[in-house]
């Protein structure tokens, strides 16, 4: 799509709307992040496509490797991060400026994500991601079929970690090529540096939750949920967005942004915590129970843990592994009575409010407000 084309459609009027009024809202983002997601994912399809061309030259069982490595990075989602990041950017400047020489920068936060996912589905043992076998277990079932010699979960686990890192190094190329001022393109590599080292602090303490829950909290829950997730889906996305647009580090905007990303993507993660026990595995793409069925320490749990009765304290701790639908749905009915879900929600509404109240007061493109205003309930009250 031709870049004039696309801010265009950017720059449809959105008609005012109440921000409890959920379902227009999502109207409204879907027609305006469309043709952005669209134009993302062209960008992705055309570098992929080369890259994937290049390691086929090495050797046929290369070119199958990266053809996975792609798959990977194209087989839907949301494109959230480049949604953020280009909103970041357009709150600074405006309506006028074409998103062409930016946009491989946008989509190199989808080829970060994918890594982080890929990495994060080996740790985590996931079965499925996007209603799709993860890359370790589609990789273990092509090792079993081909008769390959060792052990297939091995070797699956193996690839896939390759994968991961093949798409952070796709993501360094691609950012390599947006079409920005030499200083101003360096000033970007530094905050999209940070966000990678929040990432995976995050995903260390995650991994460290889990190992040790008895030393976990909601705090540390919540500190999770800050470096796992706010950082690189929304806060530093934004931040990523104002840096392409030059925007001064002590301007007010850079304040804001901060703000507004760290609360939205603390209530995105709690969210999702809520999806990981009640959600619907036909709309997530993944098993629903896997945290209750592991005793993964997420806000949620903790949080129920530290409302429960002596009684409910038991049911919870008391979980087992191989534990089978209905005792997990028993479960998941203990969290509910203990006030934990209640007080999830409560807690996901006043981080949206603080985001709004926070975007309300600082000068910012209105149609980036709008859609900012408009992103922070989409991404926080969703069922996917």
């Amino acid at each position: 799509m031709a870049n004039d084309q696309l801010a265009g459609n950017l720059l449809r009027v959105v008609p005012e709307q109440p921000v409890g009024a959920d379902e227009p809202i999502r109207a409204v983002l879907a027609e305006y992040t469309r043709d952005l997601v669209t134009a993302v994912d062209q960008t992705l399809a055309e570098f992929l496509a080369a890259e994937v061309d290049t390691l086929t030259e090495i050797d046929a069982a290369m070119g199958s490797f990266a053809a996975t490595a792609r798959d990977c990075v194209l087989a839907g989602g949301k494109r959230v991060r480049p949604t953020f990041a280009y909103w970041g950017w357009r709150g600074a400047v405006g309506g006028d400026e074409p998103v062409g020489p930016v946009l491989p920068a946008l989509a190199t936060l989808e080829l970060l994500h994918t890594f982080a996912l890929v990495h994060d589905d080996v740790m985590d043992s996931s079965a499925t991601r996007r209603g799709r076998p993860t890359a370790h277990v589609a990789m273990a079932a092509q090792h079993a079929a081909a008769g390959r010699s060792g052990d297939s979960g091995r070797f699956g686990e193996a690839v896939a970690v390759l994968i991961g890192d093949l798409c952070m190094v796709w993501a360094d190329q691609l950012l390599a090529r947006t079409a920005l001022p030499p200083t101003r393109l360096l000033e970007v590599r530094r905050g999209y540096d940070q966000m990678r080292v929040e990432t995976v602090a995050g995903q260390y303490l995650d991994i460290l939750g889990e190992a040790d829950p008895a030393n976990w909290s909601v705090d540390r829950a919540l500190r999770v949920a800050r470096y796992k997730t706010a950082s690189y889906t929304v806060q530093r996305p934004l931040l990523f967005g104002a840096s392409l647009a030059g925007v001064d580090h002590d301007a007010p905007l850079i304040a804001a942004y901060t703000r507004y990303g760290l609360s939205v993507g603390e209530a995105f993660q709690l969210r999702d915590d809520l999806l990981g026990v009640y959600g619907d595995p036909t709309t997530t793409g993944k098993p629903a129970g896997d945290d209750l069925r592991t005793g993964k320490p997420t806000a949620l749990l903790m949080l129920a843990r530290e409302l429960a009765t002596p009684a409910q304290r038991r049911a919870l701790d008391g979980t087992d592994i191989r534990a089978d639908a209905p005792e997990i749905a028993r479960l998941a009915e203990v969290v509910v009575d203990t006030g934990a879900v209640d007080r999830i929600e409560r807690m996901i509404d006043e981080r949206v409010d603080d985001a709004l109240t926070t975007l309300a007061a600082v000068a910012v493109d209105e149609t980036a407000r709008t859609a900012l205003v408009g992103l922070a309930t989409a991404a926080t009250h969703r069922r996917a």
